[in-house]
């Protein structure tokens, strides 16, 4: 493919990085994947559950179902099974206002960056 038609990568920070961040509460963790992949694994011991279907209106500063802790423009960390959903997530939650967003790929980048599950 010609490299003019390639879009640049966007940085990664580092997920040992964000995993920090995460822990301190110097961000906010969203784990978008389907309530039944969640029953299956568990999520991120600090992460909020949004699944990718309601992320619109929960996600949405503008919208009365916001949740709460997005309203405090914290940087965004987001991950489904493989950071598929993710990366879509991480879209519009940029469309929405939010500033940081960052795709951590899937839990299991949660968790070998040394980040906690719960349940």
């Amino acid at each position: 493919m010609f490299s003019f038609l390639r879009r640049p990568a966007e940085a990664r920070p580092d997920p040992a990085e964000l995993v920090r961040m995460a822990q301190a509460g110097e961000a906010i963790v969203i784990d978008i994947r389907e309530p039944g992949e969640v029953r299956m694994t568990g999520k991120a011991a600090c992460a909020l559950h949004i699944p990718m279907a309601t992320l619109r209106t929960k996600c949405d500063p503008a919208c009365n179902e916001c949740a709460p802790e997005l309203k405090n423009d914290l940087p965004v960390i987001l991950y489904c099974a493989s950071g598929a959903r993710a990366a879509m997530a991480a879209r519009l939650m940029k469309q929405l206002g939010h500033k940081q967003v960052w795709n951590l790929g899937g839990l299991s980048n949660w968790q070998a960056a040394g980040g906690k599950i719960g349940r």
